[in-house]
């Protein structure tokens, strides 16, 4: 039975479908005007986990994933760059999605463009405007009416007079409350915009998602997801457009990740202290960076430093060293194992606690390989199929324990690192052991790994 934490009701909840056996989840992709950094990563990665959980269980799961091809971010990149905004659009995208492939994110089911869906969000602004939930402003923009809504509030804990007391207002906004936020923003002289009721324009940022959320799933669907820093007000925003505009209650269930933070900060491009992924993934692996992800609970904060990436690197070998010295056979999982995993994952999609079971299946194998079963009862392929359900372990466990940081201190190649092994083997069986030594040593001086076993010297980058 799958329990997971409702942002909405801030406690953990058994999970219910709205129709049996179905799953329709919506998460807020990314802005393209940037490579992806490490907390959109994060997303990512926490995001595909779930929907591979969900499936696992026998769901038919539609998963979209929106991206944001317009806002004031991108055209003011654009303008710097001096490029269109489709061309800069165009390339991020790209961008986006070879990260998310090398960090083996499964693609969403469907990934509409704000761009792409200018007839649904304008049917739904103009719904709003008809019922009286938005007004159109002295300036041109277009503003949603909070205080029309009454439930505004109920996702982020915040009460609006509280949040009225605290905010201000321009001068040349023509805002009837300082509450109020844009869902169509008049045209500027440079800037993309369309036709519209209201003059030519663009969206807003909260009415995109709402627009793309219900055309792509229904005005009510299961699950909405994001980063935690999306809870207010981008969701909040959502929810008050969204069940404003169609009368039904928007989502059942709220899933926020938590911040990736760097000495103790959030790490976003505003504060200037992010890491890309394809910076990350100049020193570290695919897979490491993966598993990173997956050793904090995703509503935990997780903490970047290279000493945790180190941390993960290690801990993957760990699991591909008993990979590579066990044979991966066998057709059936074990059942106390798959047990404590799936009991895991259904508690709030816990991979940490997922991750430990995993530990545990590599000590029984190496107990078992230690009493000569080559095979270890069935566990290594136990392991291999659980840490698939995390899209982990996919690699050749002796490629991947080559491969470490991509190459050798000289950058010396895998035959090259053979011939030497070979040498020092050969060393051994003339009983040269000062040559051996010798060798060891060099190898040592490369980042070489030695492991000698009954079968011959075993080697990987450290």
């Amino acid at each position: 039975m799958l329990k997971l934490f409702n942002s909405l009701t801030r406690t953990k909840e058994t999970f219910t479908p709205i129709e049996p056996g179905k799953v329709r989840m919506y998460v807020c992709g990314m802005t393209v005007y940037d490579y992806c950094h490490l907390g959109h990563a994060r997303v990512l990665v926490v995001f595909d986990v779930i929907v591979r959980h969900l499936r696992q269980l026998g769901y038919e799961v539609t998963y979209v994933r929106n991206i944001t091809d317009i806002d004031d971010k991108i055209i003011a990149r654009a303008q710097q760059n001096d490029e269109s905004v489709s061309a800069l659009t165009e390339r991020f995208i790209q961008a986006m999605h070879e990260d998310a492939d090398v960090l083996g994110v499964l693609r969403p089911d469907a990934e509409p463009r704000a761009t792409d869906s200018m007839p649904d969000i304008l049917g739904m602004i103009g719904k709003l405007v008809d019922n009286g939930h938005a007004y159109q402003g002295d300036n041109g923009d277009v503003f949603y009416s909070v205080n029309k809504f009454a439930g505004y509030g109920q996702l982020s804990g915040k009460k609006v007079e509280d949040l009225r007391s605290g905010a201000r207002v321009d001068v040349e906004e023509a805002k009837r409350d300082p509450l109020d936020f844009v869902l169509w923003k008049a045209a500027k002289p440079g800037e993309p915009a369309w036709p519209s009721d209201w003059g030519d324009g663009r969206p807003g940022w909260h009415i995109e998602c709402s627009a793309m959320s219900t055309e792509c799933l229904g005005a009510h669907f299961d699950i909405h997801g994001g980063g935690m820093d999306l809870q207010f007000p981008h969701h909040e925003n959502e929810i008050a457009q969204s069940e404003a505009a169609t009368g039904e209650h928007f989502v059942n269930y709220w899933i926020h990740n938590g911040f990736v933070q760097v000495d103790e900060e959030k790490m976003s491009k505003s504060l200037g202290n992010f890491f890309t992924v394809r910076e990350i993934l100049q020193r570290y692996q695919p897979e490491e960076v993966r598993y990173f992800i997956l050793s904090s609970h995703y509503r935990s904060p997780l903490h970047y430093s290279d000493d945790n990436l180190d941390k993960a690197r290690g801990a993957l070998q760990r699991l591909y060293t008993a990979l590579r010295d066990c044979a991966v056979e066998g057709d059936a999982i074990q059942a106390d194992y798959d047990g404590r995993f799936q009991a895991a994952m259904n508690d709030d999609f816990n991979t940490p606690e997922a991750l430990a079971v995993l530990f545990e299946l590599t000590r029984a194998m190496n107990r078992a390989r230690e009493q000569g079963d080559v095979v270890a009862g069935g566990l290594a392929y136990t392991l291999k199929t659980l840490a698939g359900r995390l899209g982990i372990l996919q690699s050749d466990p002796a490629a991947y324990l080559r491969t470490g940081q991509g190459e050798s201190a000289d950058g010396s190649s895998d035959a090259e690192i053979d011939a030497l092994v070979a040498r020092r083997e050969q060393a051994r069986a003339d009983r040269d052991w000062a040559e051996a030594d010798r060798l060891r040593d060099q190898l040592t001086e490369l980042g070489i790994v030695l492991e000698d076993a009954a079968g011959g010297t075993l080697w990987r980058r450290a």
